[in-house]
């Protein structure tokens, strides 16, 4: 099953208030709606930057783990620098509406199982790609300075290729936050103005396949994002599945080559929207497409470490932004919902969304995946 495409170029291109746009806009909101996600092609994003970052990122992973370590801030619920593999849990495996979303796929298109509630076998890094409140945020953890590593060969290149690759994603996402505003009959600013000074992570994740290489290995056990939208750049293995809301089907991920993102909606875009759009289930495990790339690679680039490398950026909300319904998308929620039970596509227990702000479904979640006390 493909995604539908949406062409982030009609909409820097044209009127706001032309066919073109609206009709694309349109598409974009029924894309996240449908499906949780979408693949966005933005003529400005160039795969050169995304191959000198994942050369960078492969290069600082295959580093020692003492190095590593330098670079790992627990204290700060580990939202900025180095996680190490072990220490993320799913959520899924023991929260029970997870469970039963599970529950309900048939048999065929669940995802591999988590219930040992093990930690996922990846590291991850996060570099912050935000602009520092001018407020005093009562988040403090959720906005600290970045952390950059030390080591002679990685940090020479390292502020470069991350801002480089990190802008370009930026960007992308940015758009598709002004057309899905649109498309939900917004004004084109009511996301992006209430992310300006989000968190925003350049994320990436990193998995060794040579001691984790195996087929059915679970690289990030089945979960949603807690962020807004998460966008995705192309990775050089395969292994990313994700599940469409109306179908109930796994979908293997095939991004393009060239200018395409692939972009999943997050727990921050469901709270907003009243649960009309939800964020989107996905996992990162070995498939026969990835070991069949693993071979492939030592044999092409025999020099190279053998890391999966996931070019991942989470859009965050402001912190300090207070998070509710917009009320006429909390009701055309409640509509899909009657429509979809009518169809017999039963979505489970109805989720409520009271009023927050952002920080704290943040840190709520992150104790949930045992990264935040």
């Amino acid at each position: 099953m493909d995604l539908p495409v949406i062409d982030l170029d009609v909409y820097l291109n044209n009127p706001v208030d032309s066919p073109e746009v609206k009709a694309e806009c349109e598409k974009a909101a029924k894309a996240l709606i449908t499906y949780g996600a979408l693949v966005l092609h933005d003529s400005r994003v160039a795969e050169k930057d995304n191959e000198t970052f994942l050369d960078l990122l492969e290069d600082y992973f295959a580093q020692p783990e003492e190095e590593l370590r330098k670079d790992e801030r627990p204290e700060l619920s580990y939202q900025i620098g180095v996680t190490l593999e072990n220490t993320e849990k799913p959520k899924c495996a023991v929260d029970e509406p997870c469970l039963n979303v599970i529950q309900r796929l048939a048999p065929e298109e669940r995802p591999l199982d988590i219930s040992g509630h093990h930690p996922d076998p990846k590291c991850r890094f996060f570099w912050r790609m935000a602009e520092q409140p001018p407020y005093e945020t009562k988040f403090p953890g959720l906005n600290a300075d970045n952390v950059v590593p030390q080591a002679p060969h990685i940090k020479e290149r390292w502020n470069p290729a991350m801002q480089q690759w990190g802008t370009s994603m930026k960007s992308a996402v940015e758009g598709l936050t002004e057309m899905t505003a649109v498309g939900l009959g917004l004004p084109a600013g009511s996301f992006k103005d209430a992310g300006k000074y989000g968190p925003h992570l350049l994320a990436p994740t990193a998995s060794d396949l040579v001691k984790y290489g195996q087929k059915d290995t679970i690289l990030a056990g089945f979960h949603t994002d807690l962020n807004f939208l998460t966008i995705h750049g192309r990775s050089r293995y395969p292994g990313l599945h994700i599940w469409a809301r109306n179908t109930g089907k796994r979908i293997a991920v095939k991004i393009p080559p060239g200018n395409y993102l692939l972009v999943q909606a997050g727990k921050q875009l469901e709270h907003i929207t009243g649960g009309l759009i939800k964020a989107g289930f996905h996992e990162v495990v070995v498939n026969e497409r990835t070991v069949e790339v693993i071979e492939k690679r030592k044999q092409q680039f025999p020099d190279r470490p053998l890391i999966r490398i996931s070019s991942t950026f989470f859009w965050h909300l402001n912190s300090d932004h207070d998070l509710a319904p917009i009320l006429k998308l909390a009701e055309e929620a409640h509509r899909l919902r009657a429509e979809q039970f009518n169809l017999g596509r039963d979505e489970g227990e109805e989720k409520t969304y009271p009023p927050m702000k952002v920080g704290e479904l943040v840190q709520e979640e992150l104790k949930h995946i045992a990264l935040m006390a």
